[in-house]
């Protein structure tokens, strides 16, 4: 089989991706008596089309997906969407310029539920382009009648143990999406800003407090000095003046005050901040929350209701300086809590929501947390310093549209909270009623019109996905799962609320392993479409092909961020191209072959064995280990150095004169070629799929006769037998092929040129097997003994 003269990438990887899901090479088998491998991959947020990120952490998964399939296991490997919550509303709202709080609810959300039926397959499809090995027959979207039921049913169970709750207090507020957020979803975010020094009369006297807020004087209920700040002890106990609203606020102490921030003094206001609302629940502190939902202050704020918060901050400096209470203002950068998902600046108001108690289960959490094996292992650290400094109960109610409806309505008569049957869900209480009346006797409800945050949901994923499987026991075979795959940045997310619902749903991890993947990042910074530098890696994949992106993807650790360079793309597409034209060398002496092995193995083609096996150990004990740069490394030092710099070169000579060398020299080279080639396809198939397959598929599956390289046998060392020094013999024997090479171009000659070598007698004794193929290698027309050297 003569291969092309070039490789045609676009070509072969339309027609091997369009094989594999023909012939279903990547299906889940539901019947197989193989160990299964399950894997929690990642459902990606809907938003419009994959980025860098995506196609860096998904390789990575599928790296392993590849392996396990290889090694003889029925890989369960979905693909999901998350499609539901904020971000879909978000992404609707700025595709069909809307907004959600202004539009009628049903219309919105048939809005949404068309728009992603339009955008979905377009988003899935470079997923598929890229060679990602995902069971797409297996795929859920986040907001389907299964998650919808799974993420109902677990609610019911938390609830039914306890863990769940209803509270009216204190909660974060995003006034642009109106909804309550979780402690997750904060970002800090470094913003410029002044610290006011404002003055409080106390009769006579002047107490000047910072802050950065002077819009919420309407909303302060009292001050707070430190019990050991002497500057202030004849004030504690007596009230202050607000300036602007006149209303009173009493001095109290706390040692929560920092006596060098500063003057010294602060304002405690219903509410700034979580110290804020500490102190209201500890000093049985009135309220007075002065913001409606929409970020404008009500009534309490007299002279300034109706204006938002910034420019009621302008409005209130403006007048504090007309009455001589702004004494100084001085520049600061401070961090600020945003959301996550908008960037609008967090706000604190009393709602009604319901949580998920993890307050009191901190320790269980992190013993959870200790019993995944974390890949790499530094990961775990940030787990557990994420839930030691938890400071609020899960936050799981939102007030938007497009989310997993509540399975809850209310008696119209007493208020009691009526939850839907189990064998009823998916519910939605907007569109349906309770099948009994409450126990008061009255028949009429009202409906919950939060929706879940799309974390509880997601937070099921290994429950949505193991649901997918037919079979009724297969959540109790596969769970926990195998291997869950994710970034960094939602380790407090992602990996800490599957954690929690499988602590209090199952009492055991939800899988067994993480593998956490970095950032890509572009000059060390993080890539964002306001800075332009995002890289599209459909781009890449149009420019470079599929292969090369994955052989980009694979040449750094989990876990490290680092910039994306196109010189190491290329350096994929090198590696490409030099396996082709390798394989055009190696088929082009594998024509007649028949794969049957030699009575005797030269020498040299005992050692390229015996390196080979040292590869496959390092291949497999990598991938085990779920360090594929380090099995790429490795394959990529094999492949260029010691196969196609050295091995190819020094067995030419066996290939091309059969008459010369002997028929058993002749095969013992070509049943090694064809065995290695092999062996090389095979450990490098998981990370390029699409010339391993065509490579395979023009050649060795005459032999093996399976429908994909993807589901052949990985490689196992070899049982040939070799000479006792043959490591020290390859070597000599590579040393002296290397100095010759050396030698001749410091004297500018060819490789072609033809020289008289000599070598010591240690090395012609140790090499006497093989010499004919030093010399043959060398071009050596005579190999005398003697001091080293090369005569041309």
């Amino acid at each position: 089989m003569e291969l092309p003269k070039y490789y045609d990438r676009n070509a072969i990887e339309k027609k091997w991706k369009e094989y594999w899901e023909a012939e279903q090479i990547y299906s889940f088998n539901e019947e197989s008596k193989k160990p299964a491998f399950t894997i929690d991959t990642p459902p990606p947020t809907v938003s419009g089309k994959m980025h860098i990120g995506h196609a860096y952490s998904y390789a990575q998964g599928d790296f392993f997906a590849r392996y396990h399939r290889m090694k003889g296991e029925n890989v369960f490997y979905p693909f999901g969407t998350d499609d539901n919550g904020l971000p879909t509303e978000r992404l609707i709202e700025k595709m069909k310029k809307v907004y959600a709080p202004n539009t009628r609810r049903n219309a919105f959300v048939a809005l949404c539920r068309d728009t992603l039926k339009e955008i979905t397959p377009a988003f899935i499809q470079p997923w598929k382009d890229g060679g990602f090995s995902c069971d797409f027959e297996k795929s859920y979207s986040t907001l389907d009648a299964l998650s919808q039921k799974t993420a109902q049913l677990t609610f019911l169970q938390l609830h039914k143990k306890g863990r769940v709750y209803q509270e009216e207090s204190p909660v974060a507020w995003c006034t642009h999406c109106q909804t309550a957020i979780a402690q997750a979803e904060f970002e800090n975010v470094p913003m410029d800003s002044h610290f006011n020094n404002i003055i409080f009369k106390i009769g006579g006297k002047d107490l000047v407090i910072a802050t950065t807020r002077p819009e919420l004087l309407a909303a302060c209920v009292a001050l707070f000095v430190h019990p050991d700040d002497k500057r202030y002890k004849d004030l504690v106990g007596k009230h202050a003046t607000v300036p602007i609203f006149e209303h009173e606020a009493p001095i109290l102490t706390d040692i929560k005050v920092d006596m060098e921030k500063g003057t010294g003094a602060v304002m405690c206001c219903t509410f700034g901040d979580k110290v804020d609302i500490e102190w209201w629940i500890e000093y049985k502190l009135p309220q007075k929350v002065i913001f409606d939902k929409d970020g404008s202050l009500n009534n309490l704020a007299k002279g300034y209701e109706g204006m938002k918060i910034k420019d009621a901050r302008k409005k209130i400096l403006e007048e504090l300086t007309e009455k001589k209470l702004l004494v100084t203002q001085e520049k600061i950068t401070h961090p600020v809590n945003v959301h996550d998902k908008c960037g609008t600046e967090l706000e604190f108001i009393e709602t009604e929501q319901w949580f998920v108690k993890i307050l009191d289960k901190k320790q269980d959490l992190i013993h959870m947390g200790n019993k995944i094996t974390w890949y790499p292992p530094f990961m775990r650290k940030r787990y557990i310093h994420w839930v030691e400094n938890l400071n609020w109960d899960w936050c799981i109610s939102r007030q938007r549209f497009f989310g997993v409806p509540f399975p809850v309505w209310y008696c119209g008569a007493c208020g009691a909270v009526i939850l839907a049957e189990e064998k009823d869900l998916p519910v939605d209480p907007l569109q349906s009623q309770p099948k009994k009346k409450c126990s008061c006797g009255n028949d009429t409800f009202i409906p919950e019109k939060d929706v879940f945050d799309t974390w509880f949901t997601s937070g099921s994923t290994p429950q949505i996905a193991l649901r997918l499987i037919e079979n009724k026991k297969s959540f109790e075979q596969h769970y926990p799962m195998n291997l869950h795959l994710q970034a960094h940045d939602i380790i407090r997310t992602w990996a800490f609320y599957i954690i929690t619902k499988s602590l209090y749903l199952h009492n055991t991890i939800p899988w067994e392993n993480i593998v956490i993947s970095g950032f890509i990042t572009v000059k060390g910074k993080k890539m964002s479409k306001s800075k332009g530098n995002v890289i599209d890696p459909i781009l890449v994949m149009r420019n470079h092909g599929a292969d090369a992106l994955r052989f980009w993807a694979a040449s750094k650790k989990a876990g490290e961020d680092f910039d994306y360079e196109e010189k190491d793309v290329v350096t994929g597409n090198k590696t490409i191209t030099k396996l082709w034209n390798a394989t055009k060398f190696c088929l082009t002496h594998l024509q007649d072959y028949d794969f049957t092995e030699p009575k005797k193995l030269e020498i040299i083609d005992q050692w390229i064995f015996l390196e080979l096996d040292e590869l496959v150990k390092t291949c497999t004990e990598s991938f085990e280990a779920y360090d594929y740069a380090k099995a790429k490394q490795a394959w990529e030092n094999f492949f260029w150095r010691t196969f196609c710099d050295n091995y190819l070169e020094i067995i030419k000579d066996r290939l091309y004169h059969k008459d010369k060398r002997g028929a058993d020299a002749h095969k013992s080279a070509r049943y090694t070629l064809s065995t290695v080639l092999e062996t090389l396809l095979k450990l490098i198939a998981p990370i390029m799929p699409y010339i391993t397959e065509e490579i395979y598929q023009l050649f060795f599956v005459k032999e093996e006769k399976l429908k994909s390289i993807h589901v052949s046998p990985w490689p196992h060392v070899s049982k040939h037998k070799s000479l006792k020094d043959i490591t020290i013999i390859g070597q000599t024997f590579v040393n002296i092929l290397t100095d010759v090479r050396q030698m001749k171009s410091k004297n500018n000659k060819s490789l072609n040129t033809e020289i008289t070598l000599h070598i010591t007698k240690k090395d012609n004794d140790l090499l006497k097997g093989c010499i004919e193929d030093l010399q043959a290698a060398t071009k050596a027309k005579d190999i005398k003994v003697g001091t080293f050297t090369v005569d041309f």
